[in-house]
């Protein structure tokens, strides 16, 4: 067997390893279902009616939304499920895949007045390439 080959051997066992990790890892529904009347630090200021985009994901907040909507609507999106939360609660977190590696981004949507403050964020790395502040767009506009 060439030396070649048997790099090629080693750095595909690495990319199987790493895409097992990922799609693997336990998630504690605790470290992403956050209470965002105490707003993380990223998202101090005020972002009406929206989308602020961070460095690994994005933030709103809707002047008037629906919870049972938004929920309706992430639970249409491909490769989402419900991570925590309920209509009852007023809050909910989903978590999206990533459709090759399977990826996990969070999502969560809270009820505050008469609208709703949404927070979405990576778990791996440190950039979404921009695919939090654009899911979180595609869904605010279907709202």
């Amino acid at each position: 067997m060439s030396k070649f080959m048997w790099m090629l051997g080693v750095v595909a066992v690495l990319a199987l390893g790493l895409m097992a990790y990922v799609r693997l890892a336990p998630t504690k529904p605790a470290d992403w279902h956050l209470d965002l009347t105490a707003r993380p630090p990223a998202m101090a200021a005020l972002s009406p009616d929206r989308v602020t985009v961070l460095t690994g994901g994005a933030y709103c907040d809707l002047l008037h939304g629906s919870l049972a909507r938004l929920d309706a609507i992430a639970m249409a999106t491909p490769r989402t499920r419900r991570l925590a939360g309920s209509l009852a609660e007023g809050r909910i977190t989903w978590e999206t895949r990533s459709l090759f590696w399977g990826f996990p981004d969070y999502t969560t949507a809270q009820v505050q007045g008469e609208g709703l403050v949404i927070f979405a964020r990576l778990r791996f790395g440190s950039s979404d390439l921009g695919v939090n502040a654009r899911r979180l767009r595609q869904w605010i506009a279907q709202l």
